[in-house]
């Protein structure tokens, strides 16, 4: 019996990855940038077990069966692969955030799954190999293996499509104000989602421009630009919301608070506060700050309607393991 146990933070996309040029190797159509979000995390354990008779999945507490349980007997498949196993494994994993609704819960998944079964099947991955490894399972997975402020690069074929480190967690004192709207699991994943991005008007237009995006987020984050940083990645998350919102058919993961708080995050910029939003596939906001700005940041977000609660996550490590 073979055991590891591996913990892996979500991330929040300033520069998202919306699309793929390939779909089984989840090849990016386009680059992208985010931070690790510290506090937040998916904690998973993988054992091979000579005794089991097929693989399985425990998410957070619940047995689980159909897609899930067939994605992740898929990903474990590659890594007995690598390994020359074969043995089935038992996959126990849990997150201490809302799963499924938009806050990256599979990044953190796949990213920590990466290093336990990696690990539990005897390989030692380097970190670009386990980026690697992870993009497999879900394209922003590859984001969470690096800690800090993270690039996947967008690569020219799945060996140099991978994520690097732009700068380490302590490097600027940003904090995420995560208002959660819904945290129920959202209607349309984001692998279905991204596979119709191409049916959106605006897709093309979107990826031609994403090197200005990327290259102005990078810069502002080294600079600890706040006014520049703040402009992309407005930009950017309307950007790929509004190729959502004209897919075939359209995606409008949206809920009405969603859009109250993107306003009153505008309005409180104009007052000279230092925020800005952000919204991956989902319903939930993330409201980026400074960290003295934090506090009057999350109660001010508590106090909307639609606001069910508030998380705070600080920029976050790599993928580690832990003791099980």
């Amino acid at each position: 019996m073979q055991t590891a146990t591996a913990l892996a933070h979500p991330n929040i996309a300033f520069i998202k990855y919306w699309g793929n040029r390939d779909d089984a190797l989840r090849l990016p159509s386009n680059g992208s940038i985010s931070m690790n979000l510290d506090g937040l995390h998916a904690r998973t354990t993988v054992t091979f077990d000579p005794a089991l008779p097929a693989d399985s999945l425990r998410l957070n507490g619940s047995e689980q069966s159909g897609p899930a349980l067939e994605r992740v007997r898929r990903f474990l498949e590659i890594v007995r692969g690598m390994a020359g196993l074969r043995l089935f494994a038992r996959v126990v994993s849990e997150n201490n955030f809302p799963t499924g609704a938009g806050i990256a819960s599979s990044a953190a998944a796949f990213a920590a799954l990466s290093l336990a079964a990696s690990h539990a099947a005897g390989l030692d991955l380097s970190e670009p190999e386990l980026s690697r490894l992870a993009r497999l399972g879900s394209g922003s997975a590859s984001r969470s293996v690096p800690g800090g402020f993270v690039e996947w690069q967008v690569g020219s074929d799945g060996a140099n499509s991978y994520a690097l480190q732009v700068a380490p967690p302590g490097y600027w004192d940003l904090v995420d104000c995560v208002a959660v709207a819904a945290a129920g699991h959202k209607p349309v994943g984001s692998s279905e989602g991204h596979a119709l991005a191409g049916t959106s008007p605006l897709q093309a237009a979107r990826v031609a421009d994403a090197g200005r995006r990327l290259a102005e987020c990078r810069r502002a984050i080294l600079e600890r630009d706040f006014a520049a940083f703040a402009e992309i990645v407005e930009q950017d998350s309307n950007l790929m919301h509004a190729v959502m919102m004209t897919s075939r058919p359209a995606l409008f993961y949206w809920e009405p608070a969603s859009l109250a708080i993107m306003k009153a995050v505008q309005a409180w910029r104009a007052a000279g506060r230092p925020v800005c939003y952000t919204l991956d596939a989902g319903p939930n906001v993330h409201v980026l700050t400074l960290s003295e700005h934090q506090e009057w940041v999350a109660a001010a977000l508590g106090a909307l309607p639609g606001v069910e609660r508030v998380l705070t996550a600080t920029p976050g490590g790599p993928a580690r393991l832990v003791d099980s």
